[in-house]
């Protein structure tokens, strides 16, 4: 059974709120996150990635830098961009790309869970990257990035969902990307003031039953469920899991309702998830030609020249496209190296097992600097100017991982190949702070 409670957030006040919510922290390099706050000084990167504040001689884990970034979230709130709300409470938040929502439930999840598997992982994580962040969360005491879960669709909690987003939103604004952003703060049958709730038409929200019933409710629903899955953040999800254990060790008396026992996440329904490919290009073709790297393809594959105009993204499963020296070609893997095994059998696994270990070498795609990992956002385009700008290389357009897929290898236990999702889209860092204080 999940435990996924309400907490007291810390939150940007409405007047600024745009200009806080920032992209995740890892969706930048150095220089792009410094030019980011240099154009936005309210960008919340300028706490999650604080050597923006530093000439680049300084180490990204220079300690004066996490010490910077607790300096500016308490100077945050002193000036008032950020405002801490007094009661416990969960918050729906709600992202809207192309005209297409999707609506998660914003709370705090726990370590327990992550340790005992009811949080199911399907991506190892890398001890510099897991660093990183524990000395972030450890030294500014606070959670800033929210993990992304997904769930099987619960009725009763999109029912729940549904009631409080008629409710007048805490936020509302679209951001550069055009992705809209909305959040509530899940109110019970009378709001703070001690009046009925009312919805955007003025109108009284449903009554649930008696006060707080609304909240119990959601939190009802979550212990019913066995299993909840990281969709996205598997390396802030270890982080907060490790300093919760470190405040643990230092607090031998913990009862295990402290609030360095639940990490920040935001819990998406399952059936309104997308999932983009991760596509690959290779720098070279590991000493072939283009004709003796196309006849080793085709002992695995089905080879089909494609339209370069059309390009190749594939249309189900077991294609990819492949774009090389100008031309685009559908590879279907052959029949004989199909499997069913649930990691083997991922698409993203058959190009590493059948193309890019055996013929072009990559081996450990996690360290090996000839490949590039493109998210499926920046299109085909984006492959052939990588591919047109450096001879000899070569891009393969994935065909998405579905989420079923991720919860059958999380089930089996299983771990995916590294980049195999890409999800879209991404959650704001800024818009909800977990103290691990409060």
């Amino acid at each position: 059974m999940a435990e996924i409670r309400p907490f007291r957030c810390i939150r940007p006040n409405g007047e600024v709120a745009s200009k806080v919510a920032a992209l995740p922290y890892d969706v930048y390099d150095r220089q792009e996150a410094k030019r980011e706050v240099e154009r936005n000084p309210m960008s919340f990167l300028a706490i999650d990635r604080a050597e923006s504040q530093f000439p680049d001689e300084v180490d990204l884990n220079d300690p004066r830098v996490y010490e910077k970034a607790r300096e500016l979230l308490t100077d945050w709130q002193e000036k008032g961009i950020l405002v801490s709300d007094e009661q416990e409470s969960y918050y729906i938040y709600e992202l809207t790309m192309d005209g297409r929502g999707q609506t998660g439930i914003v709370a705090c999840a726990s370590i327990d869970d992550y340790l005992g598997g009811v949080i199911k992982k399907h991506e190892n994580t890398r001890e510099d990257k897991e660093q990183d962040r524990i000395c972030h969360v450890d030294v500014t005491n606070a959670h800033t990035g929210p993990i992304f879960l997904a769930y099987r669709s619960d009725e009763k909690l999109n029912q729940i969902v549904d009631t409080v987003c008629r409710q007048e939103p805490l936020y509302d604004f679209t951001a550069e990307d055009g992705i809209r952003h909305r959040v509530w703060k899940v109110m019970e049958d009378r709001d703070e003031a001690g009046g009925p709730a009312k919805s955007v038409t003025g109108e009284e929200t449903p009554v649930c039953g008696k006060i707080g019933s609304r909240t119990e409710q959601i939190r009802e629903c979550f212990c019913r469920m066995k299993d909840i899955y990281i969709a996205d953040g598997h390396h802030r999800a270890a982080s907060a899991v490790k300093v919760g254990l470190k405040r643990r060790r230092e607090n031998p008396e913990y009862t295990g309702q402290e609030p360095f026992n639940f990490f920040l996440s935001v819990l998406f329904p399952d059936d309104q998830l997308l999932i983009m490919p991760y596509n690959r290009v290779v720098k070279d073709l590991n000493g072939r030609t283009k004709e003796e790297f196309l006849r080793a393809v085709a002992e695995r594959f089905e080879v089909e020249q494609w339209s370069k105009e059309r390009g190749c993204q594939p249309e189900k499963h077991r294609q990819v496209g492949m774009y090389l020296a100008g031309q685009w070609y559908r590879l279907t893997v052959k029949q004989p190296y199909l499997t069913d095994d649930p990691v083997k059998g991922l698409d993203v696994s058959l190009l590493q097992d059948l193309l890019l270990a055996p013929i072009l070498g990559i081996g450990d795609p996690r360290t090996d600097g000839r490949i590039r990992f493109v998210g499926g956002i920046r299109g085909l385009l984006e492959l052939e100017r990588l591919v047109d700008s450096q001879a000899g290389a070569v891009a393969f357009a994935m065909y998405p991982t579905s989420i079923q897929e991720l919860f059958s290898v999380a089930d089996a236990g299983l771990l995916m190949p590294p980049k195999s999702t890409w999800f879209e889209p991404k959650l704001r860092s800024g818009l909800f702070i977990h103290s691990l204080n409060s």
